[in-house]
């Protein structure tokens, strides 16, 4: 019995190392007042300039929650000292993080000016 919560435990810290999937990552607050002064176009170029850099960073979060489900995987069955190189969430985390927030400040500015940008969900 306490052979089977020590492993449940070990399994359990080590999936709690793991990387958040991009969707999972809640948007830090951005004020509005970044993009208030800016003209509809302007908004407009601004907000294809953070979704383009959102993109990558989704990428670039997705790629590390995958490479920690794969040393997961390696270190529950093969060698469990692997777990230690977990990365878990980091700089690419936050990157992910502000670029929503980014992206809801840009959204209400768009509607309090009535630029008519559509944003596709996330």
């Amino acid at each position: 019995m306490i052979k089977k919560s020590i492993v449940a435990l070990g399994v359990t810290a080590m999936l709690a190392g793991c990387a958040t999937p991009p969707k999972e990552i809640a948007p830090t607050y951005v004020s509005t007042g970044l993009y208030e002064n800016l003209s509809c176009k302007q908004l407009r170029g601004e907000a294809e300039a953070v979704s383009a850099r959102a993109a990558q960073a989704y990428g670039a979060q997705d790629k590390a929650r995958s490479q920690d489900a794969a040393m997961t995987g390696v270190s529950l069955i093969l060698f469990w000292p692997a777990a230690f190189f977990l990365k878990g969430d980091g700089a690419t985390a936050a990157e992910v993080a502000r670029l929503k927030g980014e992206m809801q400040a840009i959204e209400q500015v768009n509607r309090v000016k009535n630029c008519g940008i559509t944003f596709a969900a996330v």
